[in-house]
């Protein structure tokens, strides 16, 4: 199904997915990055910064960043790599995955420049499938190594979902998994609550995730369940009210209507050998959420829908 293909106010490229229900999506060059996904209903599931810059060379806040060849911030590297701030291309040769016919997609590349060999010398290519079909958001990545060389990354998918009140949202499919906590210098813990509840600033690197994850939005009655495939990690952030307003391209209030989980592999990067090529695949989609003494039975969310 092809792509309408718009500019902006700023001059930024803009890909138009639709979907004969109504949904659509809004995909960027800039950064390869998804700033719009709405329903059926025209109700907008992505959440995008209040105080978001839309210029080059600034990382917009919202949507679905693309974070390579780094997520967080070791080294000369700028920080969650560069890939979320540079500008890619169409591209028209996406094989080895099979035409998209039936859906609204886009395939993007983004391919090693000289400017970013200086800080990073390893040459690759790191593509982007993006497809909109009957309520599902599906995005896969790969990335080949170009170089003479092995080179290892870590990257993700930073998923900035919009919620009634996050106060009112639970995180479920993480629960007695191990974490990194980014607040507390990287320390390694268990969850040891049933769901993940929020009431202060969180940071965390959920290690060896399930393919499954429900955000449960109680307000909305809305469930957003996100399955991801080689993408061991998950990250669930929110900065609360201090950390907000010490960011400067985010709303003062602006916590209380996103919540951020991402599909990453960070604790074991991926190590990539001379043309080898690495794939990762994420699918969001929403249910309604059915409630039984108040709560949405976990069990129907992530092992009920196929």
């Amino acid at each position: 199904m092809p792509f309408n293909v718009v500019h902006d106010a700023d001059g930024l490229p803009r890909i138009i997915l639709t979907d004969p229900s109504g949904s659509s999506a809004e995909v960027l060059l800039y950064g390869g990055q998804v700033v719009s996904w709405k329903n059926e209903r025209r109700e907008e599931l992505l959440f995008m910064s209040s105080k978001a810059v839309w210029k080059r060379p600034k990382a917009i806040r919202g949507g679905i960043p693309v974070c390579f060849p780094q997520f967080g911030n070791l080294g000369s590297l700028e920080q969650h790599g560069f890939a979320r701030n540079r500008l890619w291309s169409l591209d028209n040769d996406p094989s080895p995955l099979p035409t998209a016919n039936n859906q609204s997609s886009v395939d993007l590349i983004l391919k090693s420049t000289e400017e970013d060999l200086k800080t990073w010398p390893r040459s690759f290519e790191l593509r982007l499938r993006i497809c909109l079909c009957s309520g599902k958001l599906t995005l896969t990545p790969r990335v080949r190594n170009t170089d003479t060389k092995a080179f290892s990354f870590t990257f993700a998918l930073c998923n900035y979902l919009s919620v009634s009140d996050i106060s009112e949202v639970r995180v479920e499919g993480l629960e007695t998994l191990d974490y990194f906590d980014n607040l507390i210098g990287r320390e390694r813990f268990t969850e040891q609550a049933d769901a993940i509840t929020f009431d202060a600033e969180i940071n965390r690197v959920y290690l060896s995730t399930p393919t499954k994850i429900a955000i449960i939005d109680h307000e909305k009655k809305r469930t957003f369940v996100l399955r991801k495939n080689g993408m061991s990690d998950a990250v669930v952030w929110n900065p609360w009210d201090k950390k907000a307003k010490a960011i400067q391209d985010l709303g003062d209030e602006d916590y209380k209507t996103m919540l951020r989980v991402d599909s990453a592999a960070i604790e074991t990067p991926v190590i990539l050998k001379p043309f080898e090529e690495w794939r990762g695949h994420q699918e969001i989609s929403t249910v309604s959420s059915s409630y039984c003494s108040g709560q949405l039975d976990p069990r129907k969310v992530l092992y009920g829908f196929q």
